[in-house]
């Protein structure tokens, strides 16, 4: 079993693994700390379009010139970003027609130093945080796990269900669940405590405490060493494909030092998608496109929403943060820190089903998009988290450091700005920079060098609308043979997506961490039309 006291000796040593912001930290030097690195992403974006907005006035000439070489590295980001898709979307056809469940069978030299002799050794630990989703979310989820290829009796599954979801939800779980019990080798329900001091309400919380109640209920009767565990914490509504366990399965015993590593799938939005309004497919689209293309840059990924780990290395960090909205990222950086940079993300290249946001109706579905990308760009809260702890954690060699540093604010920093430079500051100059710069070579020809960059860029749109398309599930009978029109249509609506549900949420997100008005968790709705 894991020792408690490796557990408590990271968490003595590093408490700041489990702050999540500025009020948090007692020691008021670190709390200022902090609180600047709060402020930095903001101040970053807002800064940048203040200035640039002030210079289009002052100086529209050096706005001009500044945008033509944003454009041209974006040009170039953009064509780079379309091959890295494409070699990850071979991969993933590759990935889905291996049978894993026999590359496993072959495997003959195993991991020593986790004392397996056999792939049978190993346990999967399946976490399932939900809080109000209907009934038929989780039947669907439960029914995917079910037909695993994997053998069932290494399955051991948990329903975290939330205490302030209300009596009636807690029974309605119970009755599911009771449904596909014989499924698994077990399957039993968690009820997380409303209102325990200190935690934000939401995933992180929630899976943490079911994670706990698990080892004691699960794995500590069994007497199964923690080494042998492979959790994946799931979104209640993720379907998996029958090949997820046997995979992850082979990708684990494969991986040198897999204790120390998450393993990542890519999350299709394909549950619903046929019903899903355009601008909520190309959002959720987008998402997929950027966590394939992630995949062949594993040097720069991240954990995000459904993801796997080893349980022993989950037991020695604490378990989640429960203080912060975006757990399912910073559990990477969480972990990167405590095990002192030698932590890192393995991609998959298989696939796991999730919902298309959409709402009870048109109006509802864009605020429902509006506020998932928002807590998603609340994602920021990450920037001081790992600022102040690479501070704190001197093992870390400076070029990881500054790797780290660099990938995460730019990223950020694009999020909310890339969009607004090209499609609003290509323009301002010529109209913000008078009569003198009019007349010049320099804004005569400035429209004419965006225009056409942003012409080469269609290249890229349309690799990501092929594959996305490629991608899709059957068209269910009840939906229109219009709407496969649609999503090829849906593209040129992206300009404006990328700046109403990309930089705007990015820009309120990062305001709020400005400051100081931090965010809850906000629970993506759930819902099922046909």
């Amino acid at each position: 079993m894991a020792s408690n006291s490796t557990s408590e000796d990271i968490i003595s040593k590093k408490p700041y693994l489990f702050w999540g912001k500025a009020p948090d930290i007692q020691d008021a030097a670190s709390r200022k700390v902090w609180r600047f690195m709060e402020m930095l992403p903001g101040l970053l974006s807002f800064g940048t379009i203040f200035v640039l907005t002030a210079l289009s006035f002052l100086l529209p000439w050096a706005v001009a010139i500044f945008i033509i070489l944003f454009d041209l590295i974006w040009l170039m980001r953009v064509l780079s970003l379309s091959l890295h898709l494409i070699i990850s979307y071979r991969k993933v056809k590759r990935s889905m027609r291996t049978n894993w469940l026999v590359k496993l069978k072959d495997i003959v030299n195993y991991n020593p130093k986790l004392g397996i002799s056999d792939w049978h050794d190993l346990w999967h630990l399946v976490i399932l945080p939900m809080y109000k989703e209907p009934k038929e979310v989780i039947e669907e989820t439960l029914t995917a796990l079910s037909k695993s290829d994997y053998p069932k009796d290494r399955l051991l599954v948990v329903v975290a269900c939330e205490e302030r979801a209300g009596e009636d939800q807690w029974q309605m779980a119970n009755a599911v669940a009771a449904n596909f019990k014989s499924y698994f080798a077990d399957l039993i329900l968690t009820k997380h405590p409303a209102n325990i001091v200190g935690e934000i309400a939401g995933k992180g919380s929630n899976e943490t405490w079911a994670a706990r109640e698990a080892v004691g209920l699960l794995i500590q009767p069994k007497d199964i060493d923690p080494r042998r565990v492979i959790v994946s914490s799931f979104d209640i509504d993720t379907r998996i494909y029958p090949q997820y366990f046997s995979c992850l399965t082979y990708t684990f015993l494969i991986t040198k030092d897999p204790l120390h590593v998450s393993y990542q799938p890519i999350p299709l939005y394909n549950n619903n998608i046929w019903e899903a309004p355009a601008f909520s497919r190309l959002v959720a689209t987008g998402n997929t496109i950027w966590q394939m293309i992630q995949q062949v840059r594993p040097e720069q990924m991240e954990t995000f929403s459904s993801h796997a780990m080893s349980l022993d290395s989950l037991i020695k960090i604490g378990f989640w943060n429960t203080k912060v909205v975006s757990e399912d990222s910073l559990i990477f950086y969480q972990a990167f820190l405590a095990f002192e940079g030698r932590y890192r993300v393995v991609p998959l290249f298989y696939p796991v089903s999730m919902d298309t946001n959409v709402g009870e109706n048109f109006i509802d579905t864009i605020s429902n998009v509006y506020r998932q990308q928002r807590r998603w760009a609340y994602g920021a809260e990450k920037i001081p988290y790992l600022f102040y702890g690479f501070l704190k954690t001197k093992q870390i060699s400076l070029k990881k450091k500054i790797f780290h540093m660099w990938v995460i604010l730019d990223g950020f920093w694009s999020w909310a700005c890339g969009a607004i430079l090209i499609f609003i500051f290509g323009w301002l100059p010529l109209v913000a920079g008078g009569e003198h710069f009019q007349s010049s070579v320099l804004a005569t020809n400035l429209p004419y060098v965006t225009s056409f960059m942003l012409n080469i860029a269609l290249i890229g749109i349309v690799i990501n609308g092929v594959l996305a398309f490629l991608l899709l599930p059957p068209r269910p009978k009840y939906v229109s043979r219009l709407v496969p029109a649609s999503i090829v249509l849906q593209w040129f609506l992206l300009p404006v997506i990328i700046i109403i549900f990309g930089s705007l949420p990015a820009l309120d997100a990062q305001a709020r961490l400005l400051f100081g008005k931090y965010m809850g968790f906000w629970v993506t709705p759930k819902s099922r039309t046909k």
